[in-house]
């Protein structure tokens, strides 16, 4: 038996730890992931855990999931985001023909990488689509073995193909790496090492039997819980585990600095009852976080079935618990932060570069405010009319 299956994803996570620690700063300064580093995260799997067991994967219970992607993040936010969002790609694995998936993700080495949809459309010929466009914020590409790129279907009559519900459908097209121009564009405050740039594609057929949808759950060809839940709720619970770990380590160098930092007219940080205070509040806040988002996931999992998608109420506190998390990890950051003075302004700090990921990170869209309202119109009997 594979022994990456016999030991849990956490553990997994925990033990490449010093590893990740040891190659943070050439990451961030490369955009590149060692190859040895590379080649221990396929080792452990760990950017296969939502990939179907039919095609060599693990299924991962979503709970699991977060506490793996926690833990890197608590090493290094780039390697953690990258994790996430290589597991979020293989969730288009179950809408794919078999011999389709089998291809793309056979490799235990396979990785895919794509940007959002952005307005590109994805032109409709014989036997499937003619791709042309340029796409951003493609996570991971530099670690990809194949691409993808999403958009709205434009027929050869013109038209915008719609979906069930009667609005422009969007779909997913996957290709070869090579067939993709990386721009080399990626020059953010944070999360610099997910060398997330920009790609363009010029004149690349895609065969049907390489697209598919994300948008029907319940088409899915392979049965299980974990695919009951929709990509975007799992994508949000990928950016909660990164925004929990990075302040779960700053509390932790926090705690360190408050053993020996003694701030001029001031008691050591340790002693001090309004850092004692605080900073229990902060670890409530973050432990409560986990806590309540991994009840979500475990309470909805148990009751997902094998057919159909979980319905929006699920959807919803999903969401819910997501934004409760990702909102937890900045506060804690920025409570640490500041409480370390000046001893977190410095390059190499064990401040300084969490501060600078976990803000990259409040600024996604999963990380949007709005989420809390659009939960609260679904859980007070007015839900918006798309709700993932």
């Amino acid at each position: 038996m594979d022994h990456a299956r016999t030991v849990a994803p956490l553990a997994r996570a925990a033990a490449l730890g010093p590893m990740i620690e040891a190659a943070a700063d050439s990451i961030e300064a490369s955009q590149r992931f060692p190859d040895d580093l590379m080649a221990a995260l396929h080792r452990a799997r760990l950017f296969h855990l939502f990939l179907p067991r039919a095609l060599g994967g693990e299924e991962c219970h979503p709970a699991e999931y977060l506490a793996a992607i926690r833990e890197i993040a608590r090493h290094d936010g780039s390697v953690a985001w990258n994790m996430f969002v290589a597991n979020s790609a293989v969730l288009i694995a179950p809408h794919l023909p078999p011999a389709s998936a089998l291809t793309i993700f056979g490799d235990p080495r396979a990785v895919v990488a794509w940007g959002p949809p952005d307005g590109q459309t994805l032109q409709a010929v014989e036997g499937g689509y003619l791709v042309e466009g340029t796409w951003p914020f493609a996570s991971g590409c530099r670690q990809a073995t194949w691409m993808g790129a999403h958009g709205q279907v434009r027929e050869a009559d013109g038209a915008i193909r719609l979906n069930a519900a009667g609005r422009p459908t969007t779909r997913t097209v996957l290709f070869p790496v090579e067939a993709a121009k990386r721009l080399g564009d990626w020059r953010p405050l944070g999360l610099k090492g997910t060398a997330s740039e920009s790609y363009r594609v010029r004149d690349v057929f895609v065969p049907e039997a390489f697209s598919a949808t994300r948008e029907t759950p319940e088409a899915r060809r392979d049965p299980g819980p974990l695919y009951a839940f929709p990509m975007q709720g799992l994508y949000a619970v990928g950016v909660a585990g990164v925004a929990l770990g990075l302040a779960a380590a700053m509390q932790e160098a926090f705690a360190d600095l408050a053993s020996r930092k003694a701030p001029r007219g001031r008691p050591r940080l340790a002693d001090d009852s309004l850092v004692q205070a605080e900073y229990a509040r902060a670890e409530a806040r973050l432990a409560s976080a986990h806590a309540y988002l991994a009840h979500v996931l475990s309470a909805i999992h148990a009751t997902a079935g094998d057919a159909g998608a979980i319905d929006v109420e699920s959807r919803a506190h999903v969401r819910l618990a997501c934004s409760n998390a990702i909102q937890a990890g900045v506060e804690v950051a920025d409570w640490t932060h500041r409480a370390a003075g000046v001893s977190a302004i410095f390059p190499g700090a064990p401040f300084e570069r969490r501060f600078r990921d976990i803000h990259t990170v409040s600024q996604q869209i999963q990380s949007r405010s709005a989420h809390f309202e659009a939960v609260g119109q679904v859980l007070l009997g007015t839900p918006p009319p798309v709700f993932f």
